[in-house]
């Protein structure tokens, strides 16, 4: 007997790798927990606008652009470096990703001393930081994000270590994935941040 038309070639026949999150399946429930936290926080600065134009437009008047624009960049090249580290790990070239996971820890670290160069300057400068909503909601934002941005400079400086070593590999690099996909979420928010805070009015 013939074979059937429809028969499928064997080169399809083969199962794929089944695709899978990467990193802990923990982190990305802690990912979406803090998206939904950092987007009710971002929709009460957006509503309390709409209640107070004037005191939001001096507010915000009185917010470095530049300094905000140059955090971007470093956030957005912190996330370059810190995949170019995971891409490298899964080429086992681990000297390689040393550098990158390096490179991505000095420039988040960057963007920690332009942001408490920034509150420093608030402060010697008289601003009550509860003197009006709009300083009170941009404490809330530009603080909680602060405090991420450290928790992941920790966690890049925890995985220097062993990426250094060689511990991991293509097919054991769960922890630096979940380090990358915590710092990703970071960026984003940044992303959204600074638009939202310092530029839109």
């Amino acid at each position: 007997m013939s074979s059937p038309a429809f028969e499928i070639p064997s080169s399809q026949k083969d199962e794929e790798p089944p695709t899978r999150l990467p990193g802990d399946l923990v982190v990305w429930f802690f990912v979406g927990l803090e998206l939904a936290t950092f987007g009710l926080l971002f929709l009460a600065f957006a509503f309390t606008r709409l209640l107070q134009p004037d005191v939001f437009a001096k507010g915000q008047a009185s917010l470095d652009q530049s300094v905000g624009a140059i955090n971007t960049l470093l956030l957005i090249s912190a996330s370059a470096c810190a995949a170019h580290a995971l891409a490298s790990v899964r080429a086992n070239h681990h000297r390689t990703a040393t550098r990158w996971l390096f490179c991505a820890l000095l420039l988040g670290g960057g963007f920690l001393v332009l942001k408490t160069h920034e509150y420093l300057a608030k402060w010697r400068a008289g601003v009550d930081f509860a003197s009006n909503d709009f300083y009170i909601l941009w404490t809330m934002l530009t603080g909680f994000h602060f405090m991420h941005v450290m928790a992941g400079c920790v966690i890049f400086a925890l995985l220097l270590r062993p990426v250094a070593q060689g511990r991991y590999s293509a097919d054991d690099c769960n922890a630096l994935e979940s380090g990358c996909v915590f710092w990703h979420m970071v960026d984003l928010l940044w992303i959204v941040l600074f638009p939202l805070v310092y530029l839109m009015r």
